[in-house]
């Protein structure tokens, strides 16, 4: 690992420093591209209008219409916490806004893999729907769009995922990475895109006299969802979602959220008044992803629906016992993964510079996060794959991948699929992530052909990882008031959490619950304590250590202590 400072733009921070901000939070905002004190403006006036979404007029036009026909709509979801998100601001927006009739559906990830499919698209008009509405998909979905039109529903494809070569034949699609979109925030989660399509709807409902400035809805109470959702599907905190966010946070620390939220805190053992972004990707959303991995998202979004506090509080504690049995499989399926990965290229060699494992008793609703782990551990692009649970597909193999910087997974199985016809039978996805489909004869020969662009692609600096901090932290900014500070903020993929980097003095170390290096370190001439999760092996007596700043309490008393991250090797 190389560690590596960021570069501090003296004018920037000088700018910031000047507008009244923290010297230490302006050397940190300014080491991210902020270069005016505007861009940390957080109030929801400084959202970008939801205007400059191409086919957002068309969307609310749609919306109105239906509603003042008093039709049928229902929201077919995606099963992870960004789709359970956008499908509860969607029915509980709709609802605000005047629809009485708003039903939901969420496809099993086993049975009917992603998005909207012609099976859904048939499900939606067995329920008696007139509008079918997709929140956090269906930009893929031709096939699925036009079985609902042959169907005689109309269609709102509500996404934030890249195109194909062909968009569905939607009544309105919104979606800013569609072709000829111009709005400036392409890294909109699908559950802000669907908050901007309410917003649009509730101007247009405006314009047709519904209601005025004065007696219109408040969706404000949809932001604790629309924040939630943001985080956890890791898209990038641009000026404007940190703005979703920031209000969001607001909202949950002065106690106003939907009572499924505050369950999920509660099992978490997290407090509302303290909540941060970390909550929201570390403990509120892999609960709810939970669901949809192991068992019904359904669960995940009657959750995040209920206003009844007794409901969500049992809804919350299942999602919790769910995660439990997830991390249990996932842990197992991980050290397996590692096994067969270091079987295949010995423990002592390095990696291949692509990896690919797949194992029959591993389970398909968890291979993305053990690919996850697996390129964390090895630091290379890797996809781990299950036997397909679906109906008489028991010959085919789903993967998940995950990607490292200056790989992009979604090229590279486009690729595989030319120079190897039939390797794949279906894939998607972005650079850092994608799935496919291969058939299980051919697992070997998808190995390979990865492993060979790979090998095309990534020269020896891409293969060596390295760690972005911000440099040293200055002695008199070690307080625990400032690590408090520093965690209310809004950080996340693209603004990148506070990581100190210093070499330091190691005084003392010992494994506490076997898993975890516990440490006495001496930073800048003061003692400091120090914890390595997951880390066993020993370090020497000096070390170049990346590290978060953070505050440990321990009957009471509050001592700074660093979090570590890595250390140059």
């Amino acid at each position: 690992m190389k560690i590596i400072a960021r570069d501090i733009p003296p004018r920037a921070v000088w700018a910031l420093e000047q507008a009244g901000l923290h010297p230490l939070l302006a050397r940190l905002y300014a080491a991210r591209g902020v270069q005016a004190p505007g861009e940390l403006d957080d109030s929801l006036a400084q959202l970008l209008p939801p205007g400059g979404l191409q086919g957002v007029q068309e969307a609310a036009r749609l919306l109105a219409d239906a509603i003042a026909r008093d039709q049928r709509l229902c929201i077919v979801a995606d099963y992870d916490c960004d789709g359970a998100t956008a499908c509860a601001v969607a029915v509980r927006g709709l609802r605000l806004l005047g629809a009485r009739h708003v039903d939901y559906l969420v496809p099993d990830r086993v049975v009917d893999g992603y998005g909207l499919t012609p099976p859904i698209a048939r499900r939606v008009h067995e329920r008696g729907a007139d509008l079918l509405i997709t929140v956090d998909n269906g930009i893929a979905s031709v096939e699925g769009v036009a079985q609902a039109r042959a169907l005689g529903l109309a269609v709102l494809i509500t996404d934030h995922h890249l195109p194909g070569a062909e968009l569905p034949p939607a009544q309105a699609i919104v979606n800013p990475n569609q072709p000829g979109c111009h709005f400036a925030s392409k890294s909109l989660a699908g559950v802000g895109v669907m908050f901007y399509v309410l917003m649009q709807l509730r101007a247009e409902l405006r314009q047709r006299g519904v209601f005025d400035a004065a007696q219109q809805p408040r969706l404000e109470p949809l932001l604790p969802l629309v924040a939630l959702g943001t985080v956890a599907d890791v898209v990038r905190l641009d000026a404007n979602n940190r703005r979703l966010v920031a209000q969001g946070l607001k909202r949950i620390r002065a106690g106003q959220m939907p009572p499924g939220i505050a369950a999920l805190l509660r099992v978490a053992g997290r407090q509302p008044p303290l909540a941060t972004t970390f909550d929201f990707g570390f403990a509120l959303g892999p609960r709810i992803n939970a669901a949809g991995r192991l068992a019904d998202m359904t669960l995940g979004i009657e959750c995040l629906l209920t206003d009844d506090a007794a409901r969500a509080e049992h809804l919350a504690q299942q999602l919790d016992a769910i995660n439990r049995e997830r991390r249990e499989i996932e842990g197992g399926m991980r050290e397996q993964a590692l096994l067969l990965a270091e079987d295949r290229f010995g423990a002592q060699d390095e990696p291949p510079p692509a990896v690919s494992v797949f194992d029959p008793d591993f389970h398909e609703g968890v291979v993305g996060i053990v690919a996850s782990r697996i390129k964390d551990k090895l630091h290379r692009p890797t996809f781990v794959f299950a036997a397909s649970g679906a109906p008489g597909k028991a010959h085919e193999l789903k993967g998940s991948g995950r990607s490292i910087p200056g790989f992009h997974l979604r090229d590279a199985l486009d690729l595989v699929a030319k120079r190897h016809p039939g390797v794949l039978l279906r894939f998607g996805g972005h650079a850092m992530a994608a799935g496919c489909t291969v058939p299980a004869e051919r697992f070997a020969e998808f190995e390979q052909a990865l492993a060979q662009v790979a090998r095309e692609w990534l020269d020896a600096a891409t293969l060596t990882r390295r760690l972005e901090t911000d440099g040293p932290l200055a002695p008199e900014w070690r307080r625990a008031d400032l690590a408090d500070t520093l965690q209310r903020e809004v950080w996340g993929q693209g603004f990148a959490p506070p990581l100190f980097s210093e070499e330091v003095e190691v005084l003392g170390q010992r494994l506490v619950g076997e898993r975890h290096l516990s440490l006495k370190l001496r930073h800048q001439g003061a003692p400091v304590d120090g914890i390595w999760f997951g880390r066993t092996e020993p370090l020497p007596a000096r070390a170049l250590l990346a590290w978060r700043l953070d505050v440990n309490e321990w009957r009471g008393e509050r001592k700074v202590q660093f979090v570590i991250e890595g250390a140059q090797e």
